[in-house]
Formats: C-alpha cells, structure tokens, sequence
C-alpha cells in the first residue's frame, strides 16, 4: 500500500477509459497500492482487500510517509449513510468534504470538546468535526463469536435497504449485489471477494444448503445475496433497482422464481 483514497468516492474502471466498466469503487481514506503510474491521469492499483483495476491519480494521496501515518491513526469508520466533516463543531459552519458509510477516518482528541462532536483530521491533514453519533471504532479483524458475527453482518446489510442499484457501487449512494456482501463482511472485519463468486485465497469456504445460516451467502449466475434466516435474503438486485429482501419459499410474496431455482452454491466463514 503506497497511496490513499482523497476523494469520497474513487471509481476504479476496467481500463483506462471513463467510460470503461466501473468495477468498484473505493472510498476515502482507504488504502491502495499503486502497481503502475501510466500517465499524468490514470494509475492502475489494487486495493488493500485485493481487487484490481484503473483510477484516476487526481483521487489518490501517493505517498508512502503519507500512508505509514495514515494507516497508523485512522481507526475509525463512518457509520452513518452519509457525514459532513465541518470546519467547526456546529451545523452553521463550512463543509470540507462529505463521507459515505465505510468511509476510513482519523479521530484527534480535543480538550474540552463538547461529547456530541469528534475532531477528525482528513488524508489532507486538514481538520474538521463529525457528529459522534457518525464516527465508530474500525472493526479490523472479526470476532470468533459466530453467533454476534453473523448479526453484526446481517444488521450491516440492512442499513443499505432501499439503496438504489448501481453497477460497481459500494455505498448508500448506490450499491451492487457483491458491494453490498462484501461491505457488510468488511464493516465487521471480514474481507471477501469483491464479486460474486467465491475464489480460492479468501476466507469464504463453500457449504451446503443444510449448513445455511443467517448471515451466510447465496451464490446464483452473476448475483449474490445474504441469507437473513427463515428461507429470507437481502440482496441489491439490478431486477429490483434496489437493496431489498426476496424469499426462497414459492408460498411467499416476495418469493423470486427466477432466482431460487438458480442457485449455483452457498459459501459462509464458517464452513
């Protein structure tokens, strides 16, 4: 990792072309290794959960000291769908940028500082303030308690219900089916495959239908959604336009043929 995410959301296309494919997007404060520096405009990267593709320089912090810092202090996350970061702990004040959900950050102690802000410092150094409420502790590795994580995972996936779809998205501004997996896995500390399928060198194994647990995935052609228990999923369905929940039962109203007689596998950290 040599570089970090500047902008609140950095598109990361197939080639070097805007209007090439948009097959993720990193958001700010994350790190990224640059592979290559093409030109004056494009870099080709890899994230730190290893996903590859093309990115715009003007997005990215280069730097190594820059990231050793960085990678050092910013512990915590943003919670909230969205979160302006202002000039001044008060609603009135100037916005210096806005984060989305996922977003990483670093919080600066300040004497004094009224319990329902926390001072921020920004890749820029720049500093700024954050509703509390907002800001939470980077769960960096997830919890061997089975039971809590697969909870954790799944309330992660429901605060993206209704969020349009979007091709390639990862946040409350527009998600895909495996940015919506891969998010909540990675908001609790687990990091899988960014596309919706399960490769080798992850921490997600294959299991059986028997084995289905709330929290696990289902895996169809091209799609993956959560299994949240009782025969239910949520998923980001480009056939919904939105994050929402099907079921597997024929008798259910919001029952998807199309997809429950599809399935091509199950995969869970717990196999």
């Amino acid at each position: 990792m040599n570089a970090v995410v500047k902008v609140m959301i950095a598109n990361l296309y197939e080639t070097t072309d805007l209007k090439s494919e948009l097959v993720d997007e990193a958001l700010y404060g994350m790190p990224v290794e640059v592979l290559e520096e093409l030109d004056e405009t494009w870099v080709k990267i890899r994230t730190f959960y290893r996903y590859e593709g093309y990115m715009l320089k003007a997005d990215l912090e280069i730097g190594s000291d820059i990231l050793a810092l960085w990678m050092n202090n910013a512990n915590h996350v943003i919670r909230q769908s969205f979160a302006d970061v202002l000039t001044c702990p008060k609603i009135q004040s100037d916005k210096l940028i806005t984060l989305t959900r996922g977003a990483f950050i670093h919080v600066v102690e300040e004497v004094g500082l009224e319990p329902t802000w926390t001072k921020v410092q920004l890749v820029t150094g720049q500093l700024g303030y954050v509703r509390t409420d907002w800001v939470q502790q980077r769960i960096k590795v997830y919890t061997a308690n089975e039971e809590l994580f697969r909870e954790q995972v799944v309330q992660s996936a429901f605060h993206y219900l209704g969020t349009p779809y979007r091709w390639g998205g990862k946040t409350p501004a527009g998600i895909d089916c495996s940015g919506l997996c891969s998010m909540a896995y990675m908001l609790n500390g687990s990091y899988i495959y960014r596309d919706a399928k399960i490769l080798e060198g992850f921490p997600l194994k294959e299991i059986t239908r028997e084995k289905l647990k709330r929290g696990d995935l289902i895996f169809f052609p091209g799609h993956v959604a959560m299994y949240i228990g009782d025969e239910h999923y949520i998923h980001s369905s480009l056939g919904g336009n939105e994050v929402t929940i099907n079921s597997l039962n024929p008798l259910d109203d919001h029952y998807r043929e199309d997809l429950a007689t599809t399935i091509t596998g199950y995969g869970s950290l717990f196999g």
